[in-house]
């Protein structure tokens, strides 16, 4: 029997999803950017109050998947937490700089779940080689490996999932742009498991805020914001009467 996962950023898409008959959730939150760790309040409100499974996102900014020893660090934290809270999965990855697999910090990630299943997600489809990168993720016992072939959407991978899907026995679930118009196609392609948002856009208040809270140059898939050492000191020292 095919699984389903849905990709859910709130309480209300959990609901839904165990309402529509989902078999678990990827819980997360920020979607337009791809995805983050959500609240820990939110993880406890799912388990305690729905009956879903839950596979946990951990990432803890935008951006890229390459991540410093603080990051790495906080990555390490939330998925302890996040397993001492029940979840069913961790969905996490780590990158090098030029695109390949973090092997070592990966396999750490992987050791850190214990008996806890491991999805690694997306970064998946910016490695240079998918064959050999899925041979290394086998390795350290990988569970599952989220992805849309390499391509904008997984309709357009479908025959790279194919042939991952032939090569290994980690599961192969597609993953980006899946709706009821081609979710055929997956299902007569033999895979097991399939990922889906079913996103729509719902407007909370009647007129757009009076001012902008998104700011468009703070999101960049190549780069992420971080609060820059001189320009804090320049400005504590300017209200100091220092410069």
């Amino acid at each position: 029997m095919i699984q389903f996962e849905v990709c859910a950023n709130s309480f209300t898409s959990v609901q839904n999803a165990q309402e529509a008959g989902a078999h678990r959730v990827e819980l997360c939150a920020e979607l337009g950017v791809g995805g983050l760790t959500p609240s820990f309040g939110l993880i406890e409100k799912v388990g305690e109050e729905l009956n879903i499974k839950v596979n946990l996102l951990i990432r803890p900014r935008s951006g890229d998947f390459v991540y410093n020893d603080e990051e790495f660090d906080v990555m390490m934290r939330d998925i302890r937490k996040a397993i001492d809270l029940g979840v069913n999965a961790i969905v996490c990855g780590v990158l090098q700089y030029d695109n390949t697999l973090d092997l070592r910090r990966t396999a750490l990630l992987r050791e850190a779940c214990s008996n806890v299943e491991f999805t690694f997600h997306r970064a998946f489809d910016l490695v240079n080689d998918p064959h050999s990168t899925l041979e290394q993720l086998a390795s350290i016992g990988v569970t599952r490996i989220l992805s849309s072939g390499q391509k904008s959407t997984a309709l357009e991978g479908i025959e790279l999932l194919a042939a991952l899907k032939d090569q290994t026995a980690v599961k192969i679930m597609p993953g980006s742009g899946i709706n009821a118009q081609n979710v055929q196609s997956f299902v007569s392609k033999g895979f097991e498991e399939i990922h889906f948002s079913g996103t729509l856009m719902s407007a909370t208040s009647g007129d757009s805020p009076k001012i902008p809270f998104i700011t468009p140059s703070l999101i960049a898939e190549s780069a992420h914001a971080t609060s820059d050492l001189n320009k804090l000191k320049k400005i504590i020292d300017a209200a100091k009467g220092l410069s």
